[in-house]
């Protein structure tokens, strides 16, 4: 994870720098006319810009080690604040999706390959590679369209109602205009656990235990549970919490087309305003959020599989 970090955070950096940012542009925003070139020469000395990359980097570094990740341009406030705010809406958002999507995915596939070959195994297969290849703004936007401006069921977007004082906000509000953010990106994520499940199912349905199983009786949903639940259940699992990454970069489109303040929002805003400071902070929050589900899923190895736990080759 540190050699990963310090890659990420080096590499971000150099191309942030290298991009058409104007850090100092940026920061002035719509004052830009009124400021002038010696205003500018010392904005620059004030934040460092005038100094070698690799001194800036280093200084940069420093902080972000000590845990200032810096102040937002846009917000004014610390970088750690905005990301700590925004973060826990992404997180009840990717949360609901995960469990959801995971739990869908995981039916479907079983669904698929107890019934190879029929018409519900075409159906969900249909399913699975329209939607694997369905970009998430465009489900999202035909999920608003459908759900929010023609049938007028749920909100067209925002995280509250507009308007609405913060102590007036109750849980069902916050639940409403959660609830088409949520279907977008579990309805694109069910599609590579239901495929992953089917084929491995399929697997273990053709092996030989399985076929002596049969021979004795066993048929049906008795037959899934005993043989074949722990055998899919693993890959399943840990294709999930491998999907992190996706997941979050789906949150980033969804949050977009809803209008949903979360850290996705915040990190769109931060490249097209050019918050420097806050963008590179959720590239470094976001390489961590990855990187915890990556281990997450070699942990359930070690949990679910007691082979793994005595070394011993699968």
């Amino acid at each position: 994870m540190a050699t990963l970090l310090v890659a990420i955070c080096f590499i971000s950096f150099l191309l942030v720098k290298n991009s058409p940012i104007d850090p100092i542009q940026a920061y002035i925003g719509a004052d830009m006319l009124r400021v002038g070139p010696e205003q500018r020469e010392q904005i620059a000395e004030y934040w460092g810009l005038n100094e070698p990359m690799m001194t800036q980097f280093i200084n940069w570094a420093s902080a972000v080690v000590t845990g200032d990740l810096g102040t937002s341009m846009i917000y004014r406030r610390p970088v750690i604040d905005v990301i700590g705010e925004r973060f826990l809406n992404s997180l009840v958002l990717m949360l609901f999706a995960w469990i959801l999507s995971g739990v869908i995915g995981f039916v479907m596939g079983v669904v698929a390959a107890m019934k190879k070959g029929t018409w519900i195994d075409r159906l969900i297969k249909w399913y699975c590679f329209t939607l694997a290849s369905t970009p998430t703004f465009w489900m999202g936007l035909l999920i608003l369209m459908v759900f929010a401006v023609w049938l007028g069921w749920f909100p067209i977007g925002m995280g509250v109602p507009a308007g609405v004082l913060a102590e007036d906000v109750t849980l069902m509000d916050r639940i409403q205009h959660l609830i088409l953010p949520v279907l977008t990106l579990s309805m694109v994520g069910v599609a590579n656990v239901a495929l992953h499940t089917r084929q491995k199912l399929i697997d273990v349905l053709a092996s030989d235990y399985v076929l002596f199983a049969r021979a004795r009786g066993e048929k049906g949903f008795m037959l899934f549970w005993r043989h074949g639940l722990r055998n899919v259940a693993m890959p399943a699992i840990t294709l999930q919490f491998a999907a992190f990454s996706e997941l979050f970069g789906g949150a980033v489109l969804a949050e977009q087309v809803f209008s949903y303040p979360g850290l996705g929002q915040a990190t769109v805003e931060a490249g097209l305003r050019g918050d420097v400071p806050l963008l590179l902070g959720t590239v470094i929050f976001s390489t961590l959020f990855v990187f915890v589900g990556n281990l997450l899923a070699d942990i359930s190895y070690h949990v679910l599989d007691p082979r793994m736990r005595e070394g011993r080759e699968i």
